[in-house]
Parts: structure tokens; sequence; C-alpha cells
């Protein structure tokens, strides 16, 4: 059965369906390639971390990473429709090919609507191996602003000259919808989709996620900042410049090398171990 038939037939079923416990699965450690499980522990933890941080929305949105070809043939993981961001595991993702559908084996089945954006951007750009989309009421509240992301704040100023902007064309399943998304977005690492939310890419999945870490706080700074009666105080591109000089190559470099990606997964284990299986 197909993705979409197995999306069709679930949505028909009872609210009481019962999708099968992640922590419950036999694991496909040594089932897949030790790339494989690596990428599946990365992306798993990045679904993690998004609900840790309160960026999640309960079975909604996505993140995905391309997966070492497999014949030649493009293969992806993502998450399974029906578990939550906090309850993800490496065994429970799904691998899904170009259209979003199950390539492989499993008690899950996916959302291939939710796949046209990812699919897009990882079939265009070989730095995109993770696509990291959100739907916060932050990021969300940007996007619905007619001047987008403002330069109100530090973290703002490190990406704003990186935020790229797609118009809104409805619930994302219009595959036509991916030329216009990927022009949009060109060579930038940062998205914001209008009236929709906000995305990241990187080459792997801390990368990604480090992006959406700085664009959520801009978000939220910003709002925050328009709660005064008085409008807020927005620096000048030339101050923004002089930011990106001064931080951008050690941002950059914090990144690149994943200085931060060992302490959030330090943190993750504390706090929500299991992940990983």
């Amino acid at each position: 059965m197909n993705a979409q038939a197995q999306t069709a037939e679930a949505v028909g079923r009872s609210p009481g369906f019962d999708i099968p416990d992640p922590l419950c699965l036999p694991t496909l450690k040594g089932k897949v390639s030790d790339e494989e499980w690596r990428l599946r522990c990365d992306l798993a933890a990045t679904y993690r971390l998004a609900a840790l941080y309160g960026w999640d929305d309960m079975i909604f949105t996505h993140i995905s990473v391309r997966c070492p070809d497999d014949g030649g043939k493009a293969r992806f993981l993502i998450n399974p429709y029906g578990v939550f961001f906090d309850e993800m595991t490496a065994s429970s993702l799904v691998k899904v090919d170009i259209d979003g559908n199950v390539a492989a084996e499993t008690p899950y089945f996916s959302n291939p609507a939710g796949f046209t954006i990812h699919s897009a951007l990882h079939m265009s750009r070989d730095d995109a191996h993770a696509v990291l989309h959100l739907h916060t009421p932050y990021g969300v509240a940007v996007s619905a602003q007619q001047g987008g992301l403002k330069r109100y704040s530090q973290f703002a100023m490190v990406v704003h000259d990186d935020v790229a902007y797609h118009d809104y064309e409805g619930i994302a399943t219009d595959h036509d919808e991916r030329a216009r998304l990927v022009a949009d977005m060109g060579n930038h690492g940062f998205l914001i989709l209008r009236n929709h939310g906000t995305l990241t890419v990187g080459n792997n999945c801390a990368i990604a996620f480090l992006r959406m870490y700085f664009l959520e706080q801009a978000c939220r700074a910003q709002i925050l900042a328009q709660s005064d009666t008085k409008e807020p105080l927005e620096e000048p591109p030339a101050m923004g410049a002089k930011v990106m000089q001064q931080g951008g190559p050690a941002f950059a470099a914090g990144i690149g090398d994943n200085l931060a990606w060992p302490g959030l997964i330090r943190k993750l284990r504390r706090e929500n171990p299991g992940y990983d299986v």
C-alpha cells in the first residue's frame, strides 16, 4: 500500500486508532547501514530537541534528512504521522522516496503532503541534507507581518541578510509549488513562509537546528519588543552588516564545527533519553 493510501485509510479510522508506541518497536540498529543509523539518531534527537525547546506542533510539521543513496535512488527519513516529537526514536522514523511514498517496511505511514516543501529543497540543493520546518507562534507571527523580520535584536542581525521569503499558497500539497519555493529561497540558509512558519536547511541536523535556534530567538524577541506601545528601535542595514562582519565568522564556525551540538545531546540525554533506540 502506498503512502497516500495509508494516510487515507488512517484518517478514515476512528479517533481510537492505535498508533504503535515507538518505544516498543524492535530496534533497526544493525539492520541498516552504520551511516543510516547515525542519521536516524541525529534526526530523532532533532525532533526531541525541537519539542524540548517548545517548537513542536503536536504531530504536525516535519524535519527530514537525506539518506545515503540507495542504488542511485534518493531516500529520505521523516517522522511517522501520528508520533509526537518528544517520543521520536531512531527506529520509528519512516524512509520515503522523493514523492513522500514509504520506501521501507514500517508499521507507520507518512504524510506525503508534508514532504512537498522538504523534497523541493532536498532535490535542488546539495547542502540541504537536513530540512527543518516549524509552526511556532513567534515564527508564524513574524511571517504574518508585512515587514518580515526586523533588525530589532542581535539575533536578528546575525541572520537577517540570509533570510528569504516565500508567499503563502495554501497547504503545501501542490508539487508545482516546489519550483517557486526553490526560486524564492535561492542559496539562503533561512526561509520565512508567509502566514505559515519558518524553515532552515543545513548540511546536517546540527546546522539546521542551530540556524533555527537563532531564527526562532529573533522572531520571539521581535514579538516581545512589539508589545511596547512605542515602535521598537530597528538598527539600520549598516549596523546589521557590521554585526555580521564582527560575529558572522564566529557564528558560522560555531555551526560548522557543531560546537553546541554535543551539549544539546547531553541535555537531551538528561531530560528526555531514549531517542537512540
